[in-house]
């Protein structure tokens, strides 16, 4: 591309004879725009604030994601659809709850402008198998365990 335009303003300029042309003005901006390194190194630079703001530590990462449709999939590709349906995402603002391992994430990746992806924290510890029936997900992503009061035994009462 460089030697085309060298050429045609060399020969431009044979023809023309004395008139005296600069060179093609596209040829530089494009050299320009691929040649230097457009991201600022500020973007590659670890922000460990963030994994604070986000309730994330890189050390240990979250076992669970909660995936949450929030856009539409109307007039999006065909790939990304199915993406959706493989993942259960077919309603939206419906949380669905996915293991945090490599080949959901790269699923994830392909959707990822689609849906809303939080972590899914226990505060309280994570529930026994009598207490799956009392649990519920609220809107910061935490699992809280509703624990049923048991009745005080009437011995216990009387003393």
């Amino acid at each position: 591309m460089s030697g085309l335009c060298r050429s045609l303003s060399s020969s431009s300029a044979k023809i023309l004879t004395g008139a005296a042309l600069a060179p093609c003005p596209w040829f530089v901006s494009v050299r320009s725009k691929f040649s230097k390194a457009r991201i600022p190194k500020e973007l590659f630079a670890e922000r460990s604030q963030e994994h604070e703001k986000y309730a994330g530590d890189p050390d240990q990462p979250h076992k669970l994601h909660i995936v949450t449709r929030v856009k539409s999939v109307m007039r999006r590709p065909y790939w990304e659809k199915e993406m959706v349906k493989h993942l259960g995402l077919q309603k939206s603002n419906v949380p669905v709850i996915h293991k945090n391992i490599s080949s959901v994430n790269n699923r994830l990746k392909f959707i990822k402008h689609l849906v809303r992806i939080q972590p899914l924290r226990t505060p309280y510890g994570l529930p026994t198998e009598q207490d799956m029936a009392d649990t519920y997900i609220n809107t910061k992503g935490e699992l809280i365990v509703r624990r049923l009061l048991q009745p005080v035994d009437p011995k216990a009462i009387e003393s």
